[in-house]
């Protein structure tokens, strides 16, 4: 899934209205509280990094990827030609580390609302969980991972490897997780999920609880975790109950503990931002012209609502657009997510053909197995131009297991 460097054509101005957090979970149970925290011991995401060119950060994003080309969230095409490209803990990965339905962030240049692009400067991507599964409720659509509720919707994206999406789920297989923290209730909306029977190392982001410095441990959603093991240099500022963090483990519990190997805080926000467009849910609320979505402050004493004012509660997942001063989100509109984009999430990919399957009418584009069987609108081309090598844009919704795309449109001018 490499990326391909060459210049591309841009999306549609159609959705060129998307700057900063993509698209979470196309379901109701995507209004699930996403709590978040401020500062911490990571690099600011206003300093451009290495590798990024000259261009200066002027755009934040926080979201879901949901296509490539170069890599698409929120409906921007960012070129991640020049980016730099990490983990959340700062560890250097390829672009092909870059799946479909992964929560990342990019620090990029300023958006061009005309042709939805702009020029990525650093991409981190980031898990919320990643272990044990502890328990599997197929009638709830739920896992269970590290004392973690993950929610399973319509829009989660299961690795291929995982043949027939939430049933493919065992009790005691290692998954890692991406998507939509709620960490005051525990639970997660899935946007991404995949098998690491190999890992080496689990992770989890939540919110602190039972502190004791004494016996260095706190709880997370009722998880022990033991945290005598790291260094004090790395404990962030004003640790306490209620602090968000992101965490290291042993993958062996010690006497029913989680034993930490590393903590940080769990969240990093821009102190200003000329540009921001935050798509995600409230997570506080005092009225309509004062609360937070996603952890972050929003003043919305002068913001215009078009979706009206009805639906703007604790919880409801929105769309604010704005700038970011002095680490508080100066709102100029809020809309109301589910209302602005109903229905399935269409994801979209650009790339070369790879393992073309005319008998199954299957094709790898981008990592992404897609399947070409059912009603396609073909472009610049019919369904005999497929073949191995051949550049397309293909978009279209998930199968019902989630672990591939069915293609709805295929374009050959690309």
């Amino acid at each position: 899934m490499t990326a391909s460097r060459t210049s591309r054509p841009a999306l549609p101005a159609t959705v060129s209205r998307r700057t900063v957090l993509g698209a979470a979970a196309a379901s109701s149970a995507s209004a699930l509280l996403v709590a978040c925290g401020g500062g911490g011991d990571d690099p600011a995401p206003t300093t451009p990094p290495t590798g990024g060119g000259t261009a200066t950060t002027s755009s934040y994003t926080d979201g879901v990827i949901s296509g490539f080309g170069s890599v698409i969230v929120g409906g921007v095409r960012f070129d991640d030609s020049a980016a730099s490209i990490t983990t959340e803990d700062g560890t250097a990965v390829a672009a092909s580390a870059m799946k479909l339905g992964m929560t990342i962030e990019i620090e990029g240049g300023r958006i061009n609302n005309a042709t939805a692009s702009a020029l990525a400067l650093h991409i981190r991507l980031n898990t919320e969980v990643q272990g044990p599964v502890s328990a599997v409720d197929t009638t709830a659509s739920t896992i269970t991972v590290l004392g973690q509720t993950v929610v399973i919707t319509t829009s989660t994206l299961f690795d291929e490897t995982l043949t027939g999406g939430l049933s493919a789920i065992r009790v005691g297989a290692v998954v890692e997780v991406y998507g939509i923290l709620d960490s005051t209730g525990g639970r997660i909306v899935a946007t991404r999920i995949e098998a690491e029977d190999s890992a080496t190392v689990y992770k989890l982001r939540g919110r602190i609880a039972d502190l004791d410095t004494t016996a260095k441990t706190f709880t997370i959603n009722g998880t022990v975790i033991n945290y005598a093991s790291v260094p004090a240099v790395q404990v962030p500022a004003g640790f306490a109950n209620g602090q968000l963090v992101r965490l290291r483990l042993q993958t062996a519990q010690v006497g029913g503990q989680w034993v930490a190997t590393q903590l940080r805080t769990g969240r990093r926000w821009p102190d200003a931002i000329s540009e921001a467009k935050i798509e995600g849910v409230i997570t506080a609320f005092t009225s309509l012209a004062s609360f937070s979505v996603n952890g972050l402050p929003v003043n919305a004493s002068t913001a215009s609502y078009p979706d009206g004012t009805a639906g703007i509660v604790l919880g409801a997942r929105v769309e604010v657009s704005g700038t970011i001063t002095e680490g508080v989100m100066q709102a100029a509109k809020v809309e109301i997510e589910e209302r602005r984009s109903p229905g399935p999430r269409e994801w979209d990919l650009r790339g070369e053909i790879g393992n073309l399957n005319t008998t199954d009418k299957t094709f790898a584009l981008r990592g992404v197995t897609v399947w070409y069987g059912g009603a396609v609108e073909y472009r610049d081309g019919t369904v005999a131009t497929l073949a191995n090598g051949v550049r397309v844009r293909a978009r279209g919704p998930l199968a019902a297991d989630r672990t591939r795309m069915e293609a709805t449109r295929i374009d050959f001018r690309v």
